[in-house]
């Protein structure tokens, strides 16, 4: 380890004096350098560690030669109504698996975020956070195309951000700030992206609407599908159940996602549901259960349900059996109706970042220090994201009116009584 140690640091005192070997100087230590010129005071030893530490790390990952892809065992999922289902291997190449892991990352730590933030009381209201459920928002979005739809109900900070919206949009939504994705007005179950249809706040009535969207993809004559997700708290309800007949009788390409994290609010499914075989809900109507903690099984479930859709067989329904470490919403503890310890046991066990890392790592698709400069980059990102969340002003009241509608001309809206008048602008 010495011996390693005394020739990065060879390495390291060459490439800080003089470019060698390939290896540019960073603009980050050229500043460093300047800055010690101009100055007499030099920086903290500290900084000149630290500094000297990542510059270490991105000279190895840069001599290294990384796998260009690996094949993994992937859980096989269980089938209803089906002869065969995904496949039990799948490649996964160095350039994905650095997305997935910086994706999955950037949800958690954002998630964090919003934590403090909502204790700190700049965030208000409902918030409702999705840590420990990355796999899903980030294995489904890996599944599907760009042009594909989405809709979910309220813990939707996660597919805002796969679909498409940066945290600084999301962290300032959730703050109600003018530079959110909903201009300050929408909040944590209320955020929108290009075919992204929110975040909904009615228990299962998102479900519908998903419904819908399948039927726009088929009438339009699209080769398009809806990913329409719900919970296991909410799998209960009728609505649920009327949409998938639907569906069935019109062959709608639509994928119902049941996203089971084993307790709707506080209640765990044992005691709220007579059957916990939630892929086999629909009857009539396909379904598969899929390991909703390996991002590499939900993206190939995807692929399956989508390519299934798309054939013109109609819907199918997907369950993920996944885990939030945090409570339900902000206001749960999380504790009270669920161990410490049974936290503790998933979060050493089947973190779904965890589970790719070492994947990537055991592999040679990545290295260690690699995926912890991704770490500092996602921190770095998620503090700048913030600061804007928190010093970007609240939307005016005069705007209150605004987008109610989407391409009429400006005319009042009448406020909470007769006498108070906002203009209604698209």
């Amino acid at each position: 380890m010495r011996k390693m140690l005394a020739a990065v640091s060879r390495v390291l005192s060459g490439a800080s004096q003089k470019p060698r070997h390939g290896f540019a100087m960073l603009p980050s230590l050229v500043s460093i350098s300047r800055l010690k010129q101009s100055s007499h005071l030099g920086l903290p030893k500290c900084w000149d560690y630290s500094l000297k530490t990542r510059q270490a790390s991105r000279v190895l990952v840069a001599s290294r030669n990384f796998a260009n892809d690996a094949t993994f065992e992937i859980k096989k999922c269980d089938l209803h109504r089906l002869e065969e289902g995904p496949p039990v291997t799948t490649v996964l190449t160095r350039e994905d698996g650095l997305k997935y892991y910086r994706m999955m990352q950037t949800v958690r730590r954002m998630e964090l975020k919003a934590d403090q933030l909502y204790k700190q009381k700049i965030i208000r209201g409902f918030c409702h956070l999705c840590d420990g459920q990355e796999a899903c928002c980030v294995g489904l979005e890996a599944g599907i195309n760009p042009t594909d739809h989405l809709i979910t109900a309220y813990r939707a900070h996660g597919f805002t951000f796969t679909r498409g919206l940066s945290v600084r949009e999301i962290l300032a939504e959730l703050t109600g700030r003018k530079g959110g994705c909903a201009k300050g007005k929408g909040g944590s179950m209320h955020m929108y992206a290009k075919n992204f249809y929110g975040g909904n706040g009615i228990v299962g009535a998102q479900v519908p609407l998903g419904a819908g969207i399948a039927l726009a993809c088929k009438y339009n004559g699209k080769d398009e599908v809806c990913l329409t997700l719900y919970g296991d708290g909410a799998a209960n309800q009728g609505q649920i159940f009327e949409a998938y007949n639907m569906a069935a009788l019109w062959k709608l390409p639509c994928i119902f996602i049941c996203e089971n994290n084993r307790y709707g609010m506080g209640t765990s499914v044992e005691r709220a549901a007579a059957s916990t075989d939630y892929y086999k809900r629909g009857d009539f109507i396909p379904g598969l259960r899929v390991d909703g903690m390996d991002i590499l099984c939900v993206r190939e479930a995807t692929r399956f349900a989508a390519a299934y859709c798309r054939s013109g067989k109609g819907p199918i329904l997907m369950e993920l059996q996944t885990y939030r470490y945090h409570g339900h919403s902000m206001s749960d503890p999380g504790v009270s109706y669920r161990t410490r310890e049974e936290i503790q046991e998933v979060r050493s066990k089947s973190d779904p970042i965890m589970l790719l890392k070492d994947r990537m790592v055991n592999s040679n698709l990545a290295s260690v220090e690699e995926l912890k400069e991704i770490d500092v980059e996602v921190r770095k990102e998620i503090e700048d994201a913030a600061q804007f969340a928190t010093a970007d002003p609240e939307p005016p009241l005069e705007e209150l009116g605004y987008h109610i509608y989407s391409s009429d001309p400006p005319f009042e809206v009448r406020g909470a009584n007769q006498w108070i008048k906002f203009k209604s602008v698209s």
